[in-house]
């Protein structure tokens, strides 16, 4: 696909003018996907800081209310796959806009659990509904930009998902005591829906194709193989699916961790991880146009170890703004990499399998989000040093291994 900005000057006036509308209403559109994405992630990592004040509620053990992470999760995980699958054949607008909807009356509902069992069957149910946006996004950047311009638009998606993740874990935390966590569910399906609401006229912009027959379980799994055939697929699936584990592991238990080391409240846990999600916020669309520029190799094993470093430095007797430092570049080595992987994602397949080889992507996210959510609540039984001294040393050596494995991640202008 040429460059779409160097094009227009090229185009006779009239062609041009629509190309020029066309490319306004696609950065308009992006901006509401963008911040529908901010807002999943906003009520996905609201929990995690909610957890001690949820057990109290609902006066069931940490470690029950825990399994409410990896219930929506896992569940988005799931379904992730099959929405993937039917953005190819059926079009990216019709999934997202179900989707979406069903998020909204799902994050909605979550406000009327009675029970810790209740909790968790509504937020299952969230999580099937979410699936669809997120990773269609994604594909829909893939379907519109080519490789070399993709860098800046996944940016600003993932700089939206790190102000939910912000807003969500400072947030939330912030608010429950003043207004309730009920009212911090409907809250947000509510502005959900008015994204929903002004995203109708975009319709047009999706690709609409015909709708033909769903593939066979042959048919499905050979599109997994040609994904994952290679080295490159391989090494970055695997990636992605241990970067969920650790960041999941170590960020779902803060709230429990700050409770249990400095005797914190829900609004002193909401104010120590405040920054949680803001280097992202202000620095992915600049991540995004350096890795266009300069790639990718060094920038995921500097966000890996500068991660695992941020866990390790939690085991240390520290003041409390020495953890809130440790969040801030946790934050910063998640930003680091997973936008990077999404990147590499969109380009393993072929076009017409787009929405499949990102459904996969965000299959090995989110069953790492899941999976390190209950791995590291069950080494907990140990104590915060084992687990964070295992999941830091794991995550350390990956990010030095990551060295030679992503060693070629550059422009192909700069590959020697």
């Amino acid at each position: 696909m040429p460059d779409r900005k160097k094009s227009v000057e090229h185009l006779p006036h009239t062609e041009a003018a629509d190309q020029v509308v066309r490319l306004r209403q696609h950065n308009h559109l992006f901006w509401l996907l963008s911040t529908a994405a901010g807002l999943i992630f906003l009520q996905g990592y609201m929990i995690a800081p909610l957890i001690p004040r949820l057990a109290e509620v609902f006066n069931v053990p940490v470690q029950e209310i825990g399994f409410i992470v990896p219930a929506y999760m896992l569940s988005y995980a799931l379904m992730a796959l099959l929405y993937g699958i039917l953005s190819d054949r059926c079009g990216r607008w019709s999934i997202i806009r179900i989707s979406l909807a069903i998020f909204v009356v799902c994050t909605a509902l979550t406000a009327t659990a009675q029970t810790a069992g209740q909790m968790a069957t509504w937020r299952l149910l969230t999580g099937i509904g979410a699936s669809g946006v997120i990773p269609l996004t994604f594909a829909l950047i893939g379907d519109l930009f080519p490789f070399e311009q993709r860098g800046n638009r996944l940016g600003l998606v993932f700089a939206a998902m790190e102000g939910g993740m912000a807003a969500g874990s400072a947030g939330g935390a912030i608010l429950e005591p003043f207004v309730g966590w009920r009212s911090l569910f409907v809250g947000t399906a509510a502005l959900a829906a008015v994204v929903l609401w002004r995203l109708q006229p975009y319709g047009a912009l999706f690709d609409t194709p015909k709708v033909e027959k769903l593939p066979s379980v042959r048919q499905l799994f050979s599109g997994y193989s040609q994904v994952l055939a290679h080295f490159r697929g391989q090494r970055t699936y695997v990636y992605v699916l241990w970067n969920g584990i650790y960041h999941s592991g170590v960020y779902t238990w803060l709230g429990l961790y700050l409770s249990q080391r400095y005797s914190m409240d829900a609004l002193s846990i909401g104010l120590t991880i405040l920054g949680y999600g803001v280097p992202g916020l202000l620095l992915n669309y600049l991540i995004g146009k350096a890795v266009d520029r300069w790639g990718r190799r060094w920038l995921i094993p500097i966000g890996l170890m500068m991660a695992a470093l941020a866990g390790l430095a939690m085991i240390l007797d520290i003041p409390a703004i020495g953890t809130t430092l440790a969040v801030l570049v946790l934050s910063l080595g998640y930003d680091l990499t997973q936008p990077l992987f999404v990147g590499i994602v969109t380009d393993l397949g072929d076009d017409d399998k787009l929405g499949q080889t990102m459904g996969l992507k965000v299959f090995a996210l989110f069953t790492g989000f899941g999976v390190g959510s209950v791995v590291f609540g069950e080494l907990l039984r140990f104590g915060f040093g084992t687990s964070l001294l295992i999941f830091g040393g794991i995550q350390f050596i990956a990010g030095l291994v990551a060295i030679p494995l992503f060693w070629r991640e550059v422009p192909s202008r700069l590959r020697s």
